[in-house]
């Protein structure tokens, strides 16, 4: 069986650009109308599963009511935890910690942000999440609304990525992939 499993990353925020991780920011009208964008002409889905930050969570809420379908929020598709970076842009941290921050661009299962979470526990938990989704909803069409982090790392899985090129992976405001989800965690693009 096969889980058709639809990503949507969440728009631009309040706050700005930058390393965001666990904050909760905001959507800015721009970025609302960037998701709406990004699901033109899709749907038919049976379930939206949401990380609970309210940058994905406000448009979840909204779009599982307009369709009437059921929503699930999972903390373990929230976006990596960034530590000491959260909030900073990468042109901030060029200026005071250009070194780790490279370190971290080349290789981030090898270099953790300081005080943040290890990209390895970061891609097992979201690994751990969506083998609860096959599990539950294999032969289903599933919407999840989530970050760029979460998304990356499944795009990569997807095409076979080195680990090395995870941040190589371009994931925009608002867009919009599909992913085909097979027993024992293999992940596939669709279309």
């Amino acid at each position: 069986m096969i889980l058709h499993l639809d990503l949507l990353r969440h728009g631009e925020t309040e706050s700005g650009g930058g390393l965001r991780g666990s904050l909760d920011d905001a959507l800015t009208s721009h970025g609302w109308q960037q998701m709406h964008d990004g699901l033109q002409g899709r749907g038919e889905w049976d379930l939206v599963v949401s990380s609970p930050l309210q940058r994905c969570a406000r448009f979840a809420e909204q779009l599982t009511e307009r369709l009437q379908l059921p929503l699930v929020l999972e903390p373990d598709l929230q976006e990596l935890h960034f530590g000491a970076w959260e909030g900073c842009s990468a042109a901030s941290l060029m200026q005071t910690d250009a070194e780790a921050l490279g370190r971290f661009w080349s290789d981030p299962y090898a270099f953790t942000p300081p005080e943040g979470e290890p990209v390895e526990r970061f891609s097992q938990r979201v690994l751990a999440a969506i083998d609860r989704l096959y599990l539950a909803h294999a032969g289903r069409r599933v919407l999840l609304v989530s970050h760029g982090g979460v998304i990356r790392l499944l795009l990569a899985r997807a095409r076979g990525l080195p680990r090395e090129q995870l941040l190589n992976v371009e994931v925009s405001h608002g867009a919009f992939f599909s992913l085909k989800v097979m027993a024992a965690g293999c992940l596939s693009e669709e279309g």
